[in-house]
């Protein structure tokens, strides 16, 4: 799946159609719980302040890229990101890296140019620093992975 071929979409929780929501839960679940096995509580009581960027694959038919959108204040002090996800069927694809900027430019379509937060899986520091994040924390555990937050001025 090319970048150019994305259809993008964006929406906050109260205008998510029952099918679209399955598609992005199957996706987290299907990646957070039972690939990294993992035993937690993804529907963590966020989603309902957080807008929606995915995309689904070309038949329409599952969500092969996912994140929460949340504006400052929500989350952490700076807007965030989160649950930034690829399907295993398109990593190194290209996917992840349109995914996030995606979200950066929502983001700053919204608030201007404000820093960015996230929480991010330590195995993924690297990737996150290429779209200009630097580490914020010392590493943590959150539900037994190593994770970091990080930064984008």
């Amino acid at each position: 799946m090319s970048d150019r071929d994305v259809a993008w979409r964006y929406r906050p929780w109260s205008e998510l159609t029952t099918g679209e929501l399955y598609r992005i839960m199957t996706l987290r679940q299907r990646v957070f719980v039972v690939e990294q096995s993992c035993p937690y509580l993804d529907a963590d009581g966020k989603d309902d302040r957080a807008h929606h960027l995915w995309c689904d694959d070309a038949a329409g038919q599952a969500c092969v890229a996912y994140l929460r959108v949340f504006a400052p204040g929500v989350v952490y002090a700076e807007a965030s990101l989160g649950r930034i996800v690829t399907a295993p069927e398109v990593r190194r694809s290209g996917l992840g890296r349109p995914l996030v900027r995606e979200g950066l430019a929502r983001i700053a379509a919204a608030h201007g140019a404000v820093p960015v937060r996230i929480g991010a899986q330590k195995y993924l520091e690297p990737f996150y620093a290429g779209l200009g994040f630097v580490r914020a924390s010392d590493d943590y555990l959150e539900d037994g992975i190593p994770h970091l937050e990080m930064v984008r001025a």
